[in-house]
């Protein structure tokens, strides 16, 4: 590389599987941030995926699918489940945001 190439910069949309161009991207993220949380407890509280299997009642090979991830065999309510037998205090808060207004449509629900 030298001092003279330019890169172009793309900005994304904040959801890589619709900067992609998958039909589902917006399931897929969604599926992709309550795997992550899953993840991100398991590893904060040290659980193996036995350990989680008996905290949840849900399958230990569920826990290495999320892992990987592998998530073509999870509904969003699924996650939502896994996520709540973990942690029964958790909030999970969506933002719905219109992308063809001119002026924005927010609203917010806490599940």
């Amino acid at each position: 590389m030298t001092k003279n190439d330019d890169f172009e910069i793309a900005h994304g949309s904040g959801n890589v599987y619709r900067d992609f161009g998958y039909p589902d991207a917006d399931v897929r993220q969604a599926k992709a941030l309550l795997a992550a949380e899953i993840i991100r407890y398991l590893r904060v509280n040290g659980l193996t995926n036995v350990q989680a299997a008996k905290k949840t009642g849900f399958n230990r090979t569920d826990f290495s699918r999320i892992k990987e991830p592998d998530l073509k065999r999870f509904t969003i309510d699924r996650l939502m489940t896994i996520l709540n037998k973990l942690d029964p205090e958790i909030d999970i808060n969506m933002e719905f945001k219109s992308r063809s207004r001119s002026t924005p449509f927010e609203q917010e629900a806490t599940l």
